[in-house]
């Protein structure tokens, strides 16, 4: 009987095969499946595909059609988002929320785990402070052609949104809670103590962005100017990502989150972001093309053309 062998250094072909056998009684031929391996999936794959991404010459060019793949034209990279940005697709404006209940006792209170308690809601210096926010962003006609608000889900920050969109006529719909990006500043040790004790943190703030607050073992996170950073930033990302010539109200429960954010756009040194801070319900339309100007006196503005890595 004869068959079809194949050596070893030769690959079997990716088709079906027939073997004849020499009898005196003729048998119909058999047909048996060559395995097919993936190399020759990928190879035929690639073989395929490859003309419709190679770069096709001019017609009056001298070039070989045949000529290897090069850089891939890049897409519109939208989400990779840098600060400061090269431009902006949407326009922002930042609103801090109302004062706290913790924040009319004087007390610092950013632990995540009491976020959406009662007692982190709206004061009723709170309320009457936001809406006077609300009121400040009709008169610059924030929503007029429609806007999303994007609050904290901190109670007091959802509490500012829903007033925000009351008074603006917003449905409700366009508020999009954010659930950890924009959180109070974690402050550790200080968890409790008298809103005083901001000068201690914004003074080590000075000396550099990336000191973290004394760390405690009871839940909160302790952030220095850096990470607060890196979550603003990324929030932008999605913003950027996910509208497009929009308007967008961001809604933080603290200060810190936009002054950080401010600074980061503008490339202002993230070391001085508390002298750019915000007041319980107090609003900005944040203008690219301008700089913000520091709440105290500065023989210059510093330019940060790396944050948060400032020197």
């Amino acid at each position: 009987m004869l068959a079809t062998t194949y050596s070893s250094d030769i690959t079997p072909p990716p088709y079906p095969t027939t073997v004849v056998t020499s009898t005196n009684h003729p048998q119909p031929p058999q047909t048996t499946i060559k395995p097919i391996h993936r190399r020759h999936i990928l190879a035929s794959l690639a073989a395929t595909i490859t003309p419709f991404f190679a770069p096709h010459p001019h017609p009056n060019s001298d070039q070989s059609p045949h000529i290897p793949i090069s850089v891939l034209p890049s897409a519109d990279a939208r989400g990779l988002f840098q600060m400061p940005p090269v431009r902006l697709t949407n326009r922002y404006f930042l609103v801090r929320a109302g004062e706290s209940e913790y924040e009319s006792l004087g007390v610092i209170n950013t632990n995540p785990v009491a976020k959406t308690s009662v007692d982190n809601g709206l004061s009723t210096i709170g309320k009457k402070q936001t809406v006077r926010a609300a009121l400040r962003l009709k008169e610059m006609g924030a929503c007029e052609n429609s806007c999303w608000i994007w609050p904290s889900i901190t109670q007091r920050a959802y509490q500012a949104a829903e007033i925000i969109a009351a008074v603006n006529g917003v449905n409700r719909s366009n508020i999009v809670p954010e659930y950890s990006f924009l959180d109070a500043r974690g402050l550790g040790a200080y968890e409790g103590k008298a809103l005083q004790s901001f000068s201690e943190i914004y003074a080590s703030d000075l000396v550099s962005p990336d000191i973290k607050p004394p760390p405690i073992n009871d839940g909160t996170p302790n952030e220095s100017v850096a990470d607060v950073f890196v979550r603003v930033t990324q929030l932008m990302s999605i913003l950027e990502t996910q509208y497009s010539e929009d308007t967008v109200i961001i809604v933080s429960p603290d200060s810190d989150n936009l002054t950080i954010l401010q600074a980061g756009l503008v490339g202002l040194d993230l070391r001085r972001h508390s002298e750019l801070a915000f007041e319980p319900g107090e609003v900005r339309f944040f203008d690219p093309s301008s700089i913000p100007t520091y709440k105290q006196p500065a023989s210059a503005i510093y330019k940060c053309l790396n944050p948060p890595s400032c020197k």
